[in-house]
């Protein structure tokens, strides 16, 4: 281990002032302090323009900073020096780093511990693609929808910078893809092994059922509103459906729930308290809400009749161990296929 003394150097950011028009980025020179213990001065190669930093730039960014700030959720770049306690050997390395806020800079002082080492042979560009959009498909495909083999699932928007990498990792895990995007994506999707839907089709939920008659394993929706309750509809039995970059749709920002937290989407707005067997639990700062329904008889030769798991980011805040402000009937958006839920009162947690 050693310890490095380097001058302060100056770096250009675009500075994000208020909610303006991309015009109104700012571009602003500033020194920067000498590596700290623990972090590393990296110069910043490659960075991108995400869906978040638009919903940034408007003010509907959960978690985001107070104006001004840098925007910047990811970058790659080159350590030029590392501070007290920080191996010397990553001076003159690539690294990639999820910042969230900061990318947008010539340079950055970063915890040098989340720095990831890129690997020889891939260049600053095909690195950043992989990072906010790898980990974000990553963590649906394999920890919120648990995605299997000879499973079917559909990703909406299979085009987009989170779609073509989530339909690749689902074609590597062994699983059946069906994406939506434009027609004249559906030839580079086809070559993924992707079956594509056009996603102005009228009949977009027909289309789903001729390709997955008892429906899919795993929905993958990032538009939310009306398309949650359709992609609700399209699950089989045991289906998961992940609902993601809802936030960024609403009016203003509402927190998610934490993982404490005893309550249960009333989809599509509201809360309820859960019954016995609910249970909750955060992926990458959204909350995953897993309930099972009672089983149901068969809807074709091939659907098992097994309870169901149902996943969605939580868009209405309620307190930890605390029953929500209100009571509200629990409706469940019902499939095609699916029975009604049974009559009954409010739910209601006992204290």
């Amino acid at each position: 281990m050693t310890e490095m003394n380097v001058p302060a150097v100056t770096v250009t950011e675009v500075v994000l002032p208020g909610k303006v028009e991309p015009s109104g980025l700012r571009l602003v020179e500033r020194a920067l302090p000498a590596p700290a213990a623990g972090q590393a001065l990296v110069r910043v190669e490659s960075t991108a323009v995400s869906f978040a930093e638009s919903a940034m730039r408007r003010g509907r960014y959960y978690g985001q900073p107070p104006f001004p700030f840098v925007p910047g959720y990811d970058l790659v770049g080159v350590v030029e020096a590392v501070g007290p306690g920080v191996n010397s050997s990553l001076t003159g390395r690539r690294v990639a780093a999820l910042t969230k806020t900061g990318g947008w800079a010539t340079a950055a002082l970063l915890t040098a511990a989340d720095l990831v080492e890129v690997p020889d042979g891939v260049s600053a560009d095909e690195a950043e693609t992989l990072v906010v959009n790898g980990v974000t498909a990553y963590q649906m495909l394999h920890r919120s929808a648990k995605v299997r083999a000879r499973q079917t699932v559909l990703v909406l928007g299979a085009s987009g910078g989170v779609g073509t990498i989530l339909v690749q990792l689902a074609r590597h895990a062994g699983a059946r893809v069906i994406g939506t995007a434009s027609p004249r994506h559906h030839d580079a999707l086809r070559a993924l092994g992707v079956e594509p839907i056009d996603y102005r089709d009228p009949d977009l939920a027909a289309r789903v059922r001729e390709l997955a008659p008892c429906g899919v394993d795993a929905v993958f929706d990032h538009l939310g509103g009306a398309s949650v309750t359709r992609s609700y509809r399209l699950l089989n039995r045991t289906g998961t459906l992940v609902a993601y970059s809802i936030a960024s749709k609403l009016t203003t920002p509402r927190p998610c729930c934490p993982a404490s937290c005893d309550c249960w989407p009333n989809w599509p707005s509201g809360t309820t308290c859960p019954r016995a067997g609910t249970r909750a639990s955060t992926t990458s700062g959204r909350v995953q809400e897993s309930r099972t329904q009672p089983s149901g008889k068969r809807s074709g030769p091939s659907c098992a009749p097994i309870s169901r798991t149902c996943s969605a980011s939580c868009a209405t805040a309620c307190s930890p161990r605390r029953s929500p402000p209100a009571t509200r009937w629990l409706r469940w958006p019902r499939p095609w296929n699916w029975p009604s839920p049974p009559a009954g009162p409010p739910l209601a947690r006992s204290s």
